[in-house]
């Protein structure tokens, strides 16, 4: 009798409703709502926080099925408690639960409530959640955001909420951040998942785990047979069948971790999504009592179909015939293919600017873009493959997720949910391939923006098998040229001619600024932190030849003391070389991504006042990173009344792992401290 009740159960088509309720045998509740702890209240507990605006005292999350309306469904509950340090961390009392829907499905958020915990004149107060702090915001097509607000929070308060989240769609199973920004006491997820189900949990992070227990269970599972309605119209009724109740089993999971340290940004990282640490879970698949593995998650080969049939992707490509007379017109101009690709990429480049919005489908029709000026970075670089195919070059649309939205991981199951931006990739007739984004102005073809520099994307393909995956190392450098000739003064002041070459990823980063501020403002920048400066002719070249390098050439002085020095003590680069160590902290858990490789060069000549000899001069110095990672190079030579100074600094690589750090940080370390040493000139007696 129980193995057909399993089977009509596990194929969802028994009649009538039911009830599940988990048998869990597990550790005692790490939190109870509405009993804070008084100890909370102490500021002694809280000494070695000083730093953080706010602390998580226990984030707790359970998720379990439930079966009732002839399905399974996920219940989420969450009880968090946080105590709130600093003015700063008042914005910890605003609460976003995010809900998914499709269709007319939608995730339910129930029993919700909260408690804002004072202390007053020895007494806890204790004030509640209402109603009319509570907001409803559309994140995006299938996401609402319930929003609330506790009340009265102010430093050394507690704050504490409780909500139930119930979903319909099992391949929303919830994750779970055992990190924040701010430090967490205690953080403890459990779920509990029927055997039906086969869920890929995948863990990341650096913090300790300091409980994973993983045990089964069962599920009691109450379900009707032989129920159903009888009649027609308004006498149509219910009659009831008889109930079985069976139990199912669960496998449960226990994870906990304690005094995780806040997460703390680094320069030079991508997402701290892609280091905090988390867990995510994908469902692979599903097995029903005696019925094969059916998997359900998704293969390149079906995104790849579903994405060439999709309107607002693949279609588009298809509908760009509005632009074939200026494309016939451009391909005439240009002696070869490549020249050819560079102007279609300036042609939509320049007609359609970027509206902020990123994303991997059109808005619309690509040709609304085109009339209106203005779209997201879908809609312009699917105008840009689709100009490119009406023009006879085989291009075709590349998903990656940007810098902020996380690393893609070619290993895990397919997820479109992964990428946030398509680009071009173009095949040319001699076999070179070409990357191409065309939603800033003052990009040049084959570059794309440093957001986009993210290890990997997909190529997707007319035919699915085709289809692969590339990189998205850069093709460029960042490269900074700096010739400075300057002349010293017996005051210690000096004038000179500075020729600067912005190249690469420096060039682009140089004229969005130049574009934003304008060249007057531009030049009044270099002046901040360079007390006494003056500059007095300037000019830029080279502006709109994206493929080279920015230049600019200027005039300058810096005032000396007020009368002639016996001694002159100078540090010729610290207003072009590098001033200070980026890497601050001893250690790094997650690697270094510069994005792209670096090249710097300085070189310096300094004409001596009349009479005046070197006294100290640095000592030449040659440093480099194991494994080829780079190098730096410093040597200053005197001759007669000049002095001659060069320095390189080489980062060869993107990417510096997090093993490397320390080498990395003592190698920069080094370099400031060398840039910055001090040169003695004294005058001949």
């Amino acid at each position: 009798m129980i193995l057909p009740i399993l089977r009509r159960l596990a194929l969802l088509a028994v009649l009538g409703g039911g009830a599940a309720v988990p048998t869990l045998a597990q550790a005692p509740e790490p939190i109870k709502f509405g009993k804070p702890n008084l100890e909370d209240f102490n500021p002694k507990n809280f000494v070695a926080d000083s730093t953080a605006e706010a602390v998580v005292l226990c984030d707790y999350g359970v998720s379990r099925f439930a079966y009732y309306d002839d399905d399974f469904h996920i219940v989420f509950e969450r009880v968090t408690r946080i105590k709130i340090l600093k003015k700063s961390g008042y914005e910890r009392a605003t609460v976003k639960v995010p809900l998914y829907h499709k269709n007319a499905s939608e995730e339910k958020l129930t029993k919700l409530r909260g408690f804002t915990y004072n202390m007053v004149n020895g007494q806890l107060v204790k004030e509640k959640l209402e109603s009319e702090a509570m907001f409803r915001e559309e994140a995006s097509p299938n996401v609402t955001v319930r929003k609330f607000t506790l009340p009265n929070v102010r430093e050394n308060s507690v704050i504490e909420y409780a909500y139930t989240v119930s979903s319909d769609f099992t391949f929303n199973f919830q994750d779970w951040q055992f990190q924040d920004d701010i430090p967490v006491r205690w953080s403890e997820y459990r779920a509990s998942i029927p055997k039906y189900y086969d869920y890929k949990m995948l863990m990341q992070g650096y913090a300790n785990v300091d409980v994973s227990e993983h045990t089964t269970g069962t599920m009691q599972v109450t379900v009707q047979e032989g129920g159903g309605f009888v009649g027609s119209g308004f006498n149509t009724q219910r009659v009831s069948g008889s109930s079985t109740t069976i139990p199912v089993e669960v496998k449960e999971h226990r994870w906990a971790m304690k005094n995780v340290p806040a997460f703390r940004d680094e320069p030079f990282m991508t997402s701290s999504k892609d280091y905090i640490s988390r867990i995510d879970f994908e469902l692979a698949g599903m097995q029903w009592e005696n019925q094969p593995y059916r998997a359900v998650a998704n293969t390149w080969h079906k995104i790849n179909e579903e994405l060439i049939d999709n309107e607002n992707f693949g279609v588009q490509l298809k509908r760009c015939s509005f632009l074939k007379d200026q494309l016939t017109a451009l391909m005439a101009k240009e002696p070869t293919p490549a020249a050819q690709v560079a102007a279609i990429h300036s042609l939509v480049r320049k007609a359609v600017k970027h509206d902020g919005q990123n994303w991997m489908y059109s808005s619309g029709p690509l040709r609304k873009a085109y009339d209106q000026h203005r779209g997201s970075s879908a809609d312009i670089n699917l105008l840009l493959i689709a100009a490119l195919r009406e023009a006879g070059f085989q291009a075709n649309p590349v998903l990656l997720s940007t810098r902020d939205h996380g690393y893609v991981d070619p290993e895990i199951m397919p997820l479109l949910s992964r990428f946030n931006y398509v680009v071009a990739h173009i095949a040319l007739p001699d076999g070179q391939e070409v990357l191409a984004d065309a939603t800033d102005e003052l990009l040049p073809v084959g570059m794309l923006p440093t957001r986009c520099l993210n290890s990997v994307g997909r190529l997707i393909m007319p035919t699915a098998s085709a289809s692969r995956w590339i990189s998205l190392a850069p093709q460029h450098r960042l490269t900074e040229y700096q010739q400075i000739q300057l002349t010293l003064d017996e005051k210690g002041g000096y004038s000179g001619k500075v020729h600067a070459e912005h190249g690469g990823y420096a060039g682009l980063m140089q004229r969005d600024k130049l574009r934003d501020k304008g060249e007057k403002k531009f030049v009044e920048e270099l002046l901040k932190g360079r007390e006494g400066w003056s500059i007095d002719k300037f000019q830029f070249l080279q502006r709109d030849a994206l493929e080279k390098p920015l230049t600019l050439d200027y005039e300058m002085t810096v005032a000396g003391g007020e009368a002639p020095a016996g001694t002159l003590y100078l540090r010729p680069l610290q207003h072009f070389g590098n001033t200070r160590n980026p890497f601050v902290h001893e250690s790094r858990l997650f690697p270094v991504d510069f994005g792209f490789p670096l090249d710097e060069t300085l070189l310096l000549t300094v004409n001596l006042p009349s009479g005046y000899e070197v006294e100290e001069l640095p000592k030449p110095t040659s440093l480099a990173l194991p494994d080829n990672g780079g190098r730096f190079i410093f040597q200053a030579q005197p001759s007669l009344g000049v002095l001659q100074i060069t320095s390189r600094l080489n980062l060869s690589r993107p990417i510096y792992s997090a093993e490397e750090y320390s080498s990395l940080r003592e190698f920069y370390r080094l370099v400031v401290a060398k840039q910055m040493e001090q040169i003695v000139l004294k005058k001949k007696s």
